[in-house]
């Protein structure tokens, strides 16, 4: 296995600037400049925005800048100890040892494990006094290398971590303040560890609780839901524990399993800074018949989300709601589309019409073939599984929808909403409103105070029931036959479309895709044309048409990106530049998001760029009649597109258009230079 430090990665008594961001870039450097890094840029850009989500400093003057980066080629460490120390955040105050992690993007669990390990043994004073008495950079990676072997550290008696000392100090604080609760027997406590990263919070974190109640008799058994694995806690300890910590940046795995358990919710890093008071707070709660506790499914878990996004509009919850609608739905679309295209490959636009698939698959088998002809019959097959694939859309649609906002008990009526939106012709328009409906009246009726035998009846039971009633009942008596005109009203304007209109609303439609790349405009765009799809036939290729228009526009801004860093290298930063090679791929994917690096460095030319490239695909694909029976894909489900040709061609023209203007825009409008410097000073 590769040494993850060695002399060259150390640095002994150097100052290295005056703020996190100078330290993180000069380390970022010195793993690039020892070969284990692709450039210094993507690095740091992917350090120091792990450095904005949470802050690394930890008490006793130390600090831990981490990430997962595609630049790192080897899992590195790289330590300075630095002569003018640092604020990374610490709350006793600022850092002199500083540990810079560099895991590659898809690193394997040992050397994870061994980064754990390392991040674990800093928040011992004995490893951390002997790295400040260490005289060479040798040293100090023999004391590194001993940490990973678990050899102990010979402390030296002048270096004793002094937030270290404090924080012993405070957990025997807390023992007195139990009031001895350990004399009858130890309380029992259990906690879950995770931040973004997964290598250092998570792990120190889990020891700094463990070492705090340990010192006042308390038995806390630690589930660290890091990068090298996760072993969850046994559920007999679970039962037994008193309550739970959640020391969590990210939403904890398996949370239903600590369910009714008093609990502490608080950043990881709380669980660093103050572990002593996280123990006194879950010893408090435990003896609090009122204390907050981790909700069971149902209405509890309603009220507590309800709780968390108290500060959410009804507006952003709408879209919240739409969008986990659609992004459930796309996959039921995507594979019964990319299935149907193949049926009518095999077997022929005419096996749509009339019962003639029925009839193939009542009247004929593998060894009953339709006039000997294997490929009608596969066809036929392929194209009756995305029919019925395709036939949840809606109420998928609907469902999640409705499970957006009233979780569980919400999904049931709004698949039956859908179902009946189906049912009645209303389409996807209905199963938006269908369920939205099931959902807002699932989650009134989840706020209900009823009995405690009935509760555990209400999320499996009584809400699916009643709402379902409700929603579905309305839909029948007084929505779904309005809704339904306006369906059939929409579908018949979208089929008769023809000439300038049909362009019209192929610029439209490029235009949003263009827009916000990925974000809500682009995914309402993507929304409408995926949720007609399944309203296309050989006779009606308007909604084919349209998807086909809102795929090959959002194909635009990645591989106009890409070429432009081709045009003209000089007006792009070399990070730029690699992402303008993954650029080539994501836009042939259909990825738009591709393009979402450059749009964040220069917004006001890249996105006005795309915008009009956008809109120059759309009206070709258009006005070419290009038509595509799959929601996804980009150029890899050629098979799929109807006038093909075109639609590459459309591609090509939009790509261009919009690499040239955004070449144009660097150039000649305003701009401050573009730090192309590939390489950082590094003190060797």
């Amino acid at each position: 296995m590769t040494q993850l430090i060695t002399a060259d990665l150390v640095e002994l008594d150097q100052n290295l600037g005056n703020s996190p961001e100078d330290v993180i870039r000069h380390l970022a450097g010195r793993v690039a400049a020892n070969g284990r890094a692709s450039e210094v840029e993507g690095l740091f850009t992917d350090a120091f925005a792990r450095e904005q989500k949470t802050a690394t400093g930890v008490p006793g003057g130390i600090a831990i800048p981490h990430c997962r980066s595609a630049a790192v080629t080897e899992p590195t460490l790289a330590m300075a100890r630095l002569s003018q120390p640092v604020d990374f955040g610490a709350k006793d105050g600022p850092a002199d040892l500083i540990f810079f992690i560099a895991a590659p993007a898809g690193a394997d669990q040992e050397h994870l494990k061994l980064l754990s390990k390392l991040a674990r043994s800093l928040i011992k004073k004995d490893f951390t006094g002997a790295l400040r008495a260490a005289t060479s950079r040798e040293e100090i990676v023999e004391l590194v290398d001993n940490a990973l072997a678990d050899k102990p550290a010979a402390a030296p008696e002048t270096a004793v971590a002094p937030a270290m000392a404090a924080a012993t100090a405070g957990a025997a604080s807390v023992g007195a303040a139990s009031g001895g609760a350990a004399s009858g027997g130890p309380r029992r406590l259990v906690a879950v560890t995770a931040c973004p990263t997964g290598i250092a919070h998570t792990y120190m974190a889990a020891d700094s609780l463990v070492a705090a109640a340990k010192e006042v008799g308390v038995d806390l058994q630690v589930e660290t839901q890091g990068s090298s694995g996760a072993k969850p806690l046994d559920p007999s300890v679970i039962a037994a524990a008193d309550a739970v910590i959640f020391a969590v940046d990210v939403d904890v795995r398996g949370k239903e399993r600590f369910a009714g358990k008093p609990v502490i919710n608080a950043p990881v890093k709380r669980g660093i800074d103050e572990p002593a008071k996280m123990v006194q707070e879950a010893l408090d709660a435990a003896d609090n018949p009122h204390a907050h506790r981790v909700p069971h499914f149902g209405a509890e878990e309603q009220a507590e989300r309800e709780a968390t996004e108290k500060g959410e509009h009804i507006g952003q919850k709408l879209k919240k709601a739409l969008l986990t609608g659609v992004s459930y739905m796309i996959p039921f679309v995507a594979g019964g589309g990319l299935l149907i295209a193949l049926g009518f490959l095999l077997a022929g636009f005419d096996i749509a019409l009339g019962t003639k698939a029925n009839d193939i698959l009542a009247n004929n088998s593998l060894v009953n073939l339709p006039n000997g002809n294997l490929a009608l019959y596969l066809g036929t097959v392929f194209f009756k599984i995305g029919a019925l694939s395709m036939g949840f859309l809606v109420p998928a649609l609907a469902g999640y929808i409705a499970y957006a906002i009233a979780d569980r008990p919400g999904i049931a009526p709004g698949f039956v909403a859908g179902a009946v939106s189906g049912f009645m012709g209303a389409g996807f328009l209905g199963g938006i409103v269908g369920g939205l409906l099931a959902g807002y009246i699932a989650h009134l009726i989840g706020t209900w105070s009823v009995p405690r035998w009935l509760r555990g009846l209400m999320p499996v039971v009584i809400i699916p029931l009643l709402a379902s009633i409700i929603a579905s009942g309305a839909m029948f008596l007084f929505l779904g036959g309005p809704i339904a005109a306006i369906t059939v009203g929409l579908n018949n304007w979208l089929s008769g479309m023809s000439g300038a209109s049909a362009i019209v609303l192929g610029i439209i439609l490029g235009l949003m895709m263009c827009f916000d790349l990925g974000g809500p405009v682009n995914k309402v765009a993507y929304a409408f044309a995926v949720a007609g799809l399944g309203a296309g036939s050989a006779t009606n290729q308007a909604p084919w048409q349209i998807m086909a228009t809102v795929m090959a526009a959002g194909m635009v801004p990645p591989l106009a990106m890409a070429l432009a860093t081709v045009l003209d290298k000089k007006l792009f930063s070399l990070a730029e530049r690699e992402n303008g090679k993954a650029a080539w791929l994501l836009g042939a994917s259909f990825i738009s998001e591709g393009a979402i690096p450059f749009a964040a460095a220069d917004p006001l030319r890249v996105i006005p760029a795309s915008m009009i490239g956008g809109a120059v695909t759309g009206a070709l694909t258009m006005a070419f009649g290009v038509t595509s029976q799959a929601p996804h894909g980009g150029i890899f489900v050629f098979f799929a597109i109807g006038n093909v040709v075109m639609f590459i061609v459309s591609i090509l023209a939009g790509t261009v258009v919009a690499a040239i203007i955004v070449v144009a825009l660097k150039r000649w409008a305003a701009r401050k230079a573009v730090d192309t410097v590939e390489t950082v000073p590094v003190t060797v």
